[in-house]
């Protein structure tokens, strides 16, 4: 392996449940140290295909890697990423210190350097007042903060983000789009699924927009947008709801 290997690759990644393909032959590759944003309606297989890629889900059929590394190789793939799910997994009877110290030890991060680590990530997003609350009295965007430090607190070097700036604030969002950017500053890899066409549009580097488990479209935001029918006025959202077959 080099360091100038992409990311992530896909080759013909399916996945088909009761013999309907959820996800239907996708190709990808993702450079590193880039924001790949990964749009698509409800239903279009975009959960489904990060959790191929971050090998929680084995594909039916075709391949993919991270960093390298095969999505079959269950360990080795988890070495290398860190995931936030929709709806983050945590226990409401911890508190979200001992929730990030319970994942660390999980993750086998040194004990020593965990507890500056946690603190560096929960006053960078303002759970400092808040980390010895339990869970189960966490607002859905408390929550969604702690999930998101989980996915990012042992440093991975492709992080998968589903939603990340759900149930958030203006003034938090803005944090999570920050910690995006200095994520990839870093050189990490960003696999950002999102419906806020916003999000997209300031952060990614390429976005791939997923339709009936099918890449409708693939580029750069700029790209996408001049190729448009809707013409040189045209915006991402255009560009979406044309390959998507949805009326505005």
């Amino acid at each position: 392996m080099t360091d100038t290997q992409p990311a992530i690759t896909a080759r013909k990644l399916t996945k088909t449940f009761d013999t309907t393909p959820v996800v239907d032959g996708i190709d990808l590759t993702v450079e590193q140290g880039t924001v790949y944003g990964f749009l698509g309606p409800n239903g279009a297989g975009k959960t489904t295909t990060m959790r191929m890629l971050t090998a929680l889900t084995a594909p039916t059929s075709g391949d993919a890697a991270i960093m390298g590394t095969p999505v079959a190789d269950r360990d080795g793939v988890r070495e290398h990423v860190g995931y936030l799910p929709e709806e983050p997994p945590v226990f409401d009877e911890l508190t979200g210190r001992e929730q990030l110290r319970y994942f660390a030890r999980l993750r086998g991060l040194r004990s020593e350097s965990t507890a500056d680590r946690i603190e560096r990530w929960v006053d960078r997003f303002d759970l400092t007042d808040d980390a010895d609350r339990r869970l189960d009295d966490y607002s859905k965007g408390m929550r969604q903060k702690i999930g998101l430090i989980q996915a990012l607190l042992h440093e991975p070097e492709v992080v998968f983000l589903d939603e990340p700036t759900s149930g958030l604030d203006p003034r938090a969002a803005r944090t999570v789009i920050n910690a995006i950017n200095a994520l990839t500053d870093n050189g990490q890899t960003v696999f950002l699924s999102t419906h806020i066409l916003s999000v997209v549009e300031e952060l990614a580097d390429s976005v791939g927009v997923l339709y009936e488990g099918e890449l409708v479209a693939e580029g750069a935001p700029d790209e996408l947008t001049a190729a448009a029918e809707a013409g040189a006025d045209s915006t991402l959202e255009d560009v979406f709801l044309s390959v998507t077959t949805e009326s505005p």
